[in-house]
């Protein structure tokens, strides 16, 4: 079966508790007609949009990863085009699935180690010398 990669933007106002319960929904319309959810889908969070889709300045950003028959991509398409909650999605067939988290979830955690460095400079422990006072 071909691979894809499938990301889908649902509206702002939603919880990322029902974000989630969009994720579980269309992977069970991908398991009922014969596909299956390569790893674990992956919830990107709330992120800004560049501009405005149907008046929504924000979006929840879901992946999920298939090993599936194009039949279940298009019944999984044709629900989101029904749903109301869902304002964007795209769908990529890729040759094989990389491994480890998307490039999304690598910038996060990158991001988090970051912030916790400047948070240790902060409180003193990041290495820097204080200067010594001049005195003429």
């Amino acid at each position: 079966m071909p691979f894809y990669e499938h990301i889908f933007l649902a509206r702002q106002d939603l919880s990322a508790q029902q974000a989630e319960e969009l994720m579980a929904q269309y992977k069970g319309v991908v398991e009922q007609n014969g596909g299956s959810i390569v790893g674990d889908p992956e919830y990107w969070g709330v992120k800004s949009l560049n501009y405005r889709i149907k008046k929504n300045r924000k979006a929840h950003f879901v992946m999920l990863r298939l090993d599936t028959p194009p039949a279940a991509v298009d019944e999984m398409e044709r629900q989101e085009r029904i749903n109301e909650d869902i304002i964007r999605f795209i769908t990529v067939r890729v040759d094989a699935h990389d491994e480890g988290p998307s490039i999304m979830l690598q910038k996060r955690d990158r991001d988090e180690r970051r912030e916790e460095r400047r948070g240790r400079r902060d409180d003193g422990e990041g290495g820097f010398e204080v200067a010594e006072e001049v005195r003429e």
